[in-house]
């Protein structure tokens, strides 16, 4: 057992005494440089501190999600009729023209090309869903054929009320832009419909407060569009869209009607020409 001289005149089972509580004292009064991270130790804390679904939406649906469906078109469509396409595909637009072929399994890749005029509507092309959150994974690409070729995408539930035709929520893409929407509490829902509706019809403007809350209900961002082969994924999370794109966060927004419960149908809605590789569905929630 070790002893000290004062001011430390007690013994001590330790050969470091206690600090002097007029030491301890000065210690804590004295200024200390605050630690800087590196760059790269900054970049690492931003990176823990992202959700796994901001980082990478493919790999949370594939790590936290339940595959339900996958299609990679290797077949040949039976006619040119709303299930026609097989794999429990259906089409809300085939039926209205079905002497044309708007969807055309060829070499394992859907080709739409959408009889928009004819039909009097763009290609509806959907498949059964379910789900409160999860997302999809589609390998696509623009053919080059026609000048405005886009592609919207999204989930619908027909048994929705007070929403046109069930629509929920879409990404959107144009040659010029990608816009992600919350259809059934915006352009959708059947109460503002009639208020556009009824403005219209009187040739007034809508009510200030209306045309704010529609414009919170979508989100543009500029985007271009090319030929190559591409994989989108577009996740909903809560009350959160998020649209990927080759592995890359492009947009998200937020707005109520993304949560609903559930999305039943997945669906493309086409009014020119795409290609469709590969569809894959999850199912998170």
């Amino acid at each position: 057992m070790l002893s000290y001289p004062s001011p430390y005149p007690y013994r001590y089972a330790s050969p470091f005494p206690p600090l002097h509580f007029r030491t301890f004292a000065l210690y804590l009064s004295y200024p200390r440089p605050s630690p800087i991270p590196s760059p790269m130790r900054l970049l690492l804390l931003c990176l823990l501190a992202l959700p796994l679904a901001a980082a990478d939406d493919t790999a949370w649906l594939q790590t936290k999600g339940t595959l339900i469906f996958h299609d990679t078109f290797e077949r040949e469509e039976t006619g040119n009729r709303a299930k026609d396409i097989g794999n429990g595909w259906n089409s809300a637009t085939a039926d209205r023209v079905p002497q044309i072929k708007q969807a055309d399994l060829d070499a394992g890749i859907m080709k739409i090309a959408s009889a928009t005029k004819e039909a009097g509507h763009a290609a509806h092309i959907h498949h059964e869903a379910g789900f409160a959150d999860g997302g999809v994974i589609v390998r696509f690409r623009f053919p080059g054929i026609n000048k405005a070729e886009g592609l919207q995408l999204g989930f619908v539930d027909r048994e929705l009320k007070g929403v046109h035709a069930g629509h929920m929520c879409y990404a959107i893409l144009s040659p010029t832009s990608l816009v992600l929407k919350d259809s059934m509490t915006g352009e959708m829902n059947l109460a503002l419909r009639k208020q556009r509706a009824d403005a219209a019809a009187a040739k007034q403007k809508l009510p200030a407060e209306v045309e704010a809350l529609l414009k919170k209900k979508s989100l543009s961002t500029p985007f271009k569009t090319d030929t190559a082969w591409h994989v989108l994924t577009l996740v909903t999370e809560g009350d959160e869209l998020r649209f990927s794109l080759d592995g890359k966060l492009v947009a998200k927004h937020r707005s109520e009607g993304y949560a609903h419960d559930p999305k039943r149908w997945f669906s493309f809605l086409v009014g020119s020409t795409v290609w469709i590789d590969d569809v894959k569905i999850y199912k998170v929630r």
